[in-house]
């Protein structure tokens, strides 16, 4: 059945992922507060900032009027950095006059509360201005999607049957969806993965080679685990899309702005240089900072989030970083 749906961020994967919906068949609206940005969607079809390469349909309508963009829609598409995430659910809720679902693809934890992205909007947007939360996350760059590259992610809801509203929203012969009702392990996988590609790129740029980055993915895997299922999380998540999917995704490839982060680092570029030039929020590097600090609370060990969080934030040499890793006290793998 066609769907009106909002999509809120026009960044690539907000792009991406509007484009599915289109050609899907619904009507689909891209709300942003760039004029210049939504003026070049409405007139081109163009989002050259995030796409260069790529055209979007012509039926995709783009908005700077929020009210305008989520008028009467059957569910809503959050795609905006964890950082304005908050703020835009609070303008939502300010705005909306009926109960769209809301879905949001978008992968982090807030600063200072650490909290998860489906915790936030379900503070900020009331029941009686929304359905059920879902999110839509797994191993996928904008990049490839909007090529109709073949994807296969994850939507979930701890009512499975928001879940199964958002797979056929979505699902076509190059985007699948599989469906799953533990919210807290993929938000969880879906953020700290970051993590772990800004230390795989990091790896990649110190000149070190598949070894090293295999290990760094294993280890940063069991990392994830174990803070995902201190935070309630099934444990069997982490070696699906949301989890063990995402990360090799996103330390092994180079459209990966977290990847893309360590690298430069290895190489010895200063952080403040590397975010400069990213173009991009890269979500990893905040997300270090919340993990650490949610880690500690939970008395949950984590060497590789912890040396990750040393160099970015405490300025440590990222070859001493390395070191250090390696010359830990002996442990069991499979210690948990």
């Amino acid at each position: 059945m066609k769907q009106k749906i909002a999509v809120l961020g026009p960044g690539s994967w907000g792009t991406a992922l509007a484009q599915v919906l289109a050609e899907n068949g619904h009507d689909v609206r891209i709300w942003g507060n760039l004029p210049a940005q939504i003026n070049e969607i409405n007139t081109y079809h163009t989002n050259r900032h995030y796409l260069p390469d790529n055209k979007i349909p012509d039926s995709i309508v783009a908005y700077t009027d929020l009210a305008e963009a989520i008028a009467e829609c059957d569910a809503i598409l959050f795609v905006v950095p964890t950082k304005a995430m908050r703020s835009v659910a609070q303008q939502f809720a300010a705005t909306v006059q009926n109960k769209p679902v809301i879905i949001h693809a978008s992968k982090g934890l807030e600063q200072e509360t650490h909290k998860r992205i489906s915790e936030l909007l379900l503070e900020e947007i009331p029941e009686t201005h929304r359905q059920a939360v879902a999110v839509l996350s797994g191993p996928s760059h904008a990049e490839e999607v909007i090529n109709h590259d073949i994807t296969t992610i994850t939507a979930a809801s701890t009512d499975l049957e928001a879940a199964r509203y958002v797979q056929d929203l979505f699902m076509n012969d190059y985007f699948r969806i599989y469906t799953n009702t533990d919210v807290i392990g993929v938000e969880t996988g879906a953020a700290l993965k970051n993590i772990i590609a800004i230390g795989a790129g990091a790896i990649h740029g110190l000149g070190f080679g598949d070894d090293a980055k295999a290990a760094i993915m294993t280890r940063g895997l069991a990392e994830i685990s174990r803070l995902g299922v201190a935070m309630g999380a099934n444990p069997l998540t982490f070696i699906g899309l949301s989890g063990v999917g995402d990360l090799i995704v996103t330390c092994t490839s180079v459209h990966s702005r977290n990847w893309r982060a360590g690298n430069l680092l290895g190489k010895g570029h200063k952080l403040e240089e590397v975010l400069e030039n990213m173009g991009m929020i890269v979500e990893g590097v905040s997300t270090t900072k919340a993990a650490r600090e949610l880690a500690q609370k939970l008395h949950v060990e984590m060497p590789i989030t912890q040396a990750i969080y040393d160099v970015l934030y405490e300025g440590k040499d990222i070859n001493v970083a390395a070191k250090e890793i390696m010359l830990r006290d002996a442990r069991e793998e499979n210690e948990f």
